[in-house]
C-alpha cells in the first residue's frame, strides 16, 4: 500500500486524543512510507495528520471542492492539491488516488465519505480495503447499529466484516494492507 485516504474532521474535536492520534498516525504513515490522501483543509484534524506526514517526509495529496476552498481553509504546503467542482468528484478522486481507506473520528462530512467508500466496494466500482480506527471507543456505537443491521438481514455478514476495525495505529495499516489486493489506483465505473 503506497497511499491511504484518511477520512476525519475539519475539527480537532473535543478529547485531546483525537489531535494525539491524528499526529501520530501521520507520523507512522511517513515513517512506513505510506503517503497520505486526504480532504485538503489545514483545519483540524484534516490538518493536523498532513503537517504530522509532511513532517516525516511523506508526499500528501489533497482533494477539495471549490465551494470549501476557503471554507476549510485549503492547506497549501502539500504536494498536491486538487481543487475539483463538487463533493461527489471531490469522493472520486480520493479513491482514485488511493489504495484504501481508514476513518478516524469526524463528523457527517466522514461518514459520508466512509459510507459512500464503502457502498462503491460493494458495488463493485474498487475493491480497496476500507476501515476504522478506534479512538478512545469512538466507533463502537456505529459498530454496534452495522450489527444490528447485518442482524436483520440488511447487510451480509461478509459485507459487515469488509469494514476492519482496530484501536491500534499499526494493527489497522497492517490489517489494510494485507487487505490490499494491488489495485492500480482507478476507480472502475
Amino acid at each position: 500500500m503506497q497511499r491511504l485516504a484518511v477520512y476525519c474532521g475539519a475539527s480537532a474535536g473535543g478529547d485531546p486524543v483525537f489531535a494525539e492520534t491524528a499526529k501520530t498516525l501521520g507520523q507512522i504513515m511517513a515513517q512506513r512510507n505510506i503517503d497520505l490522501v486526504f480532504g485538503g483543509g489545514r483545519l483540524g484534524l484534516m490538518g493536523i495528520i498532513a503537517d504530522a506526514v509532511l513532517e516525516g517526509g511523506g508526499k500528501v495529496y489533497g482533494v477539495i471542492p471549490e465551494m470549501l476552498k476557503d471554507h476549510e481553509v485549503a492547506h497549501t504546503g502539500l504536494t498536491e492539491l486538487h481543487v475539483v467542482t463538487s463533493m461527489h468528484e471531490r469522493k472520486a478522486k480520493m479513491t482514485e488516488l488511493t489504495d484504501g481507506f481508514v476513518a478516524i473520528p469526524g463528523g457527517i462530512g466522514t461518514l459520508d465519505e466512509l459510507f459512500e467508500a464503502w457502498t462503491w466496494k460493494a458495488l463493485g466500482y474498487h475493491g480497496k480495503p476500507i476501515g476504522l480506527l478506534n479512538v478512545n471507543g469512538y466507533w463502537d456505537s456505529l459498530t454496534t447499529f452495522l450489527d444490528n443491521v447485518a442482524g436483520h438481514g440488511f447487510m451480509s455478514s461478509a459485507r459487515r466484516e469488509q469494514l476492519i476495525l482496530s484501536d491500534n495505529i499499526n494493527e489497522i495499516l497492517d490489517q489494510l494492507t494485507a487487505a490490499y489486493t494491488g489495485s492500480n489506483g482507478e476507480v472502475t465505473w
